[in-house]
């Protein structure tokens, strides 16, 4: 009997050690778990986020793992277990931090811009976490064997490693999705994960010396990327273990769905932008919110006033707060609107609150789940309740082109928008696309035209179709009249392009009259080419940075070579960097090839159909044909850039005292003195705070021998700017003035 009873003590405490192992396969499995979500949020400040890089993350990690079984199998037969896990665990802690270097590094690699999407973001994801990966996919069967050999049931054995191994993953799995990320943020996580490796390798093998010298370079490391001492901060970005500090970053916050930033832009006005993961979502001007600055905003707003009847009031419906720049213009034009927001995420709500001018006493109501879920519960409760929600307009704002919430655009959900308008209310959505491919704006327009009879697409006129473009649909149930809508945006200095019945054929056949269901809504597939456009024009931003360097440096030749790269790698970008190249030629004399370039640039956009004002590579190309000698085509030209300005200036009276100073300099670059002079005067009177109007003034009236008229003028600018203490500008208006003043007593 005492036998019977002491076998189970026995078998107990050599079960014991078994709760190691088992621990350890745990931790390992949960860093796994951890870093695989943790490697999608890293990803999207490059990539954004999208089916394909998750797609990609879940792929290479799984692959990491399978590789690390098998080789992690063929060194727990030739080592012994315990120091092998100890130098897995180091070497793993190392493969950490290596995550977060070549995270910034490999983001930044050209070469990879070259490839089509999906490959890009496979390779940029094997590069950064397959060896990691790796590592840790090796301790399990390491892990198993040193469990074996405490001798206990193998059956058991194996099948508790694996359970622990699993619950690890799941442990992690949630622990990361649910609270680590949205409190720790990512970067930190993973120094948390190196750091716990570590002192799991220290545990199995304390004294090998050089786990401790690993613990000094990771503390030290771990400074230089999380510190927010400036002096960690640059040795950090030096050493790509944190991105470089960005002054104009406000706001910064990493929510259970995305990293939220609030950037300062550049210029003497307090305009903010709004980013979500690597895409910018809402510019704000803070001193004035009814100025929009996005484009599409422009046109919901021109639509709402065009449709709204003359309402005071009304009751719209926002699918997707970002900044929340829309809702609050409702708010300012129709004051007592009933205004609903539809924001999945609370993190982009309190940005926009903390930094985006967002009133935490708004009127706005902020409904914190996903529009399809809202939409459900609204009809769900219609039906149980017979208590009606009808809404004026609803406008879809939560579709970008790497990350397309599908159940949005289906039959099923349009079905459900169109229950919950009015009968004379519209629906809007706003997507990007590009013309000239049209795939997704092929499958929207098809499945919104299954539920509204009547659709328009407006979107911005000047731009190119083979260029990425922001299209708004109008969707109705009852016709409206936008006709007059073109002439009245020229006036807001926003040109709308309407597309016409016939270019709207042509996109409904694209897809082939295809219709996005909930069964089947392939959205990341029909983006492909747009993104593959964003990756040529992501190229072309880095060597327009690049060129403009060279040219600051005097490297004029290097300058050039980086705008003709632009050409052939990114065609859609070619006007720009023809007028820029233009613009290097000029500064060096080269009037010939200047002139070339600019023809080249008026050419594409003849090409392009664009309607855009052309008036400064008129002037430009003007410039060079003077200098050429070929004055009757460069009267031709300085004409057009007249005629050009002066369009601009009445639909566009934003700038006025810079078109007027435009205007100006081509009259008096045909040598029109009189017409020249009555142009800088406007521009002096409207803008008496830029330094250059004094100075084109005063050339004018040299030219006429007007020099006392001139020193009168000059003299007053100095005045002014020495005032404003401004004294750059008063040092150009000195020497400009002593200049004149030793020609007149030269003269006299």
């Amino acid at each position: 009997m005492e036998n019977k009873i002491k076998q189970p003590q026995k078998t107990s405490r050599r079960r014991l050690p078994l709760l190691v192992p088992c621990a350890t396969v745990f931790i390992s499995s949960c860093c796994i778990m951890v870093l695989e979500l943790v490697a999608g949020r890293l990803i999207a400040r490059h990539l954004g986020s999208s089916l394909y890089t998750w797609t990609s993350v879940i792929g290479v990690v799984l692959t990491g793992i399978t590789l690390g079984n098998y080789f992690g199998g063929r060194l727990a037969d030739r080592f012994h277990p315990r120091k092998t896990v100890a130098v897995l665990f180091t070497v793993a802690s190392v493969g950490c931090v290596m995550i977060i270097v070549l995270n910034n590094l490999v983001g930044g690699w050209k070469w990879l811009w070259f490839l089509n999407f999906p490959l890009r973001v496979f390779l940029h994801v094997s590069l950064v976490f397959l060896l990691p990966s790796t590592l840790l996919g090796a301790i399990s069967p390491v892990i198993a064997k040193m469990a074996l050999d405490l001798g206990l049931a193998t059956g058991r054995t194996i099948g508790s490693i694996y359970a622990w191994g699993a619950a690890g993953s799941i442990a992690g799995t949630f622990a990361a999705g649910y609270y680590f990320i949205a409190h720790m943020g990512t970067i930190t996580i993973v120094w948390a994960v190196a750091a716990m490796l570590l002192v799991i390798a220290i545990f199995y093998w304390f004294r090998l010396w050089i786990m401790y010298i690993w613990l000094l370079l990771l503390v030290c490391a771990s400074t230089m990327g999380l510190a927010p001492w400036s002096w960690a901060q640059e040795a950090g970005a030096a050493v790509a273990l944190r991105r470089a500090p960005n002054p104009n970053i406000i706001y910064e916050d990493e929510s259970q769905y995305c990293y939220i930033s609030v950037n300062r832009a550049p210029g003497s006005r307090d305009i903010r932008d709004f980013v979500q993961d690597k895409l910018m979502h809402s510019r704000i001007d803070m001193g004035n919110i009814l100025d929009l600055q996005y484009f599409y905003t422009n046109i919901y707003a021109a639509v709402t006033d065009k449709l709204s009847s003359g309402k005071e009031k009304l009751s719209v419906m926002v699918i997707g707060g970002g900044g929340y720049v829309y809702p609050r213009y409702i708010e300012k034009v129709w004051p007592g609107s009933n205004i609903d927001v539809v924001e999945i995420d609370p993190g982009v709500t309190e940005a926009a609150i903390v930094a985006f001018g967002l009133d935490r006493n708004t009127s706005i109501k902020t409904i914190p789940m996903d529009a399809r879920n809202y939409v459900d519960g609204l009809l769900e409760h219609e039906g149980a309740t017979g208590q009606k929600t009808r809404y004026d307009f609803i406008y879809e704002d939560a579709i970008n082109d790497y990350s397309v919430p599908f159940q949005l655009t289906t039959h099923e959900f349009d079905e459900k928008i169109a229950q919950l308008l009015t009968d004379d209310g519209a629906y809007m959505v706003n997507l990007i696309d590009v013309f000239d491919d049209g795939l997704f704006l092929s499958a929207i327009i098809n499945t919104l035209e299954k539920t509204f009879p009547h659709i328009t697409v407006i979107t911005e006129a000047g731009v190119p179709r083979s260029h990425r473009n922001t299209f708004v649909i109008i969707a109705a149930k009852q016709p409206f009249n936008l006709d007059d809508l073109y002439e009245e945006s020229k006036k807001r200095g926003k040109v709308f392009w309407r597309l016409s019945e016939s270019e709207l054929q042509i996109l409904r056949e694209k897809t082939g009259g295809f219709i996005l269901t909930d069964d089947y809504a392939p959205v990341e597939n029909l983006l492909v080419p747009v993104v593959r456009r964003k990756n040529a024009y992501d190229l072309a931003e880095a060597y327009f940075k690049q060129a403009n360097i060279l040219f600051k440096q005097g490297r004029f030749d290097q300058s050039v070579g980086k705008y003709q790269k632009i050409v052939r790698k990114a065609p859609s970008m070619a006007i720009k960097a023809y007028n820029d190249m233009a613009v290097v030629f000029i500064k060096q004399g080269k009037w010939q090839q200047a002139a070339d370039a600019l023809k080249k640039c008026l050419t594409v956009i003849s090409q392009e159909r664009m309607d855009i004002y052309k008036g400064n590579i008129h002037y430009n190309l003007g410039v060079a044909l003077s200098k050429l000698g070929e004055l009757e085509g460069a009267a031709e030209q300085f004409n057009k850039a007249i005629a050009d300005f002066k369009e601009e200036l009445m639909y566009n009276p934003s700038k006025p005292a810079e078109l007027h100073l435009k205007i100006g300099k081509s009259f008096a670059s045909m040598g029109h003195i009189k017409e020249a002079e009555e142009y800088f005067s406007r521009a002096l009177k409207l803008d008496p705070a830029d330094v250059y109007h004094y100075l084109e003034m005063a050339r004018n009236l040299e030219l006429q021998q007007r020099l006392d008229e001139a020193i009168a003028l000059l003299e007053e600018g100095v005045q002014f700017m020495s005032h404003r203490n401004r004294q750059n500008d008063v040092l150009q208006l000195e020497n400009y003035l002593n200049r004149i003043k030793t020609a007149k007593t030269i003269s006299h």
